[in-house]
């Protein structure tokens, strides 16, 4: 089963569930869990070939989303889930295809489309790292030769101590035509969902609209101020308070 960071206890309130992005960890959401948690029981996990999570070839939604309902399954009731881009295609799957798991579905900065663009190009600014011979971060950081602004986001899966990267890059490299797609799924989920995207991310666009009433008939949309395509790092009070409210609505919401 997928690593599992708990924040809180149980409460009269639903469990939430939280699934990163490519290349993240159940740990890029500690910050907001643990706030959340003051109401409700939080579970931050670690997708399959990231974190402390196991290392598998088959890296796809399906397999993504069956990882998730592993997680519910075990905790005996439905759940709220939030997952943000890889994660929320996850969650997407996992919500058309077990929506008996899921109770309210949060969505952020994604959409239930394929992307044309790859993100090749981190993978390989990873594996030019000195893995044998680093010894800081920021020694890695140069070796890297990537955007500023996501390498210090790749080095928090780098471990220095085992010297390794805790990405099965192998894996991810060989499935990144079907991160950046989207399986054909059948159905739909009737339940509450909040497609929360980033104000300057274009990541979820007008176009894409239809696709997500098709599949997500009670979708809601909102912008964050501000926010790129990782809007829980860009505003992260802002998302935990979008989530809070939408999860504490009445069942209408």
């Amino acid at each position: 089963m997928l690593n599992v960071v708990r924040h809180g206890s149980p409460t009269d309130h639903p469990t939430l569930l939280i699934a990163h992005g490519l290349f993240g960890s159940a740990r890029n959401w500690g910050v907001i869990a643990r706030r959340l948690s003051d109401s409700r029981e939080v579970l931050a996990v670690d997708m399959r070939n990231h974190g402390q999570s196991f290392h598998h070839p088959s890296h796809d939604y399906p397999a993504m989303a069956a990882d998730l309902a592993e997680v519910i399954e075990a905790q005996g009731a439905p759940v709220d889930v939030m997952g943000h881009s890889m994660g929320g295609k996850a969650a997407m799957v996992l919500a058309l295809t077990r929506p008996e798991l899921v109770r309210k579905l949060v969505v952020l900065d994604i959409a239930p489309v394929a992307y044309g663009h790859t993100q090749q190009p981190q993978i390989e600014a990873m594996r030019r790292v000195d893995l044998a011979n680093v010894t800081s971060r920021s020694e890695a950081e140069a070796q890297m030769s990537a955007d500023p602004a996501i390498a210090p986001f790749l080095l928090q899966s780098l471990d220095l101590s085992e010297r390794r990267w805790r990405l099965n890059l192998d894996a991810l490299e060989a499935a990144m035509d079907a991160v950046i797609g989207f399986p054909e799924v059948e159905g739909a989920f009737p339940g509450p969902t909040l497609f929360l995207s980033g104000e300057e991310s274009s990541y979820v666009l007008p176009e894409h609209r239809a696709r997500i009433k098709a599949l997500f008939p009670a979708a809601r949309f909102a912008r964050v101020k501000g926010a790129g395509h990782w809007v829980h790092a860009d505003r992260p009070r802002e998302v935990e308070a979008a989530v809070r409210v939408f999860l504490d609505a009445g069942s209408d919401a």
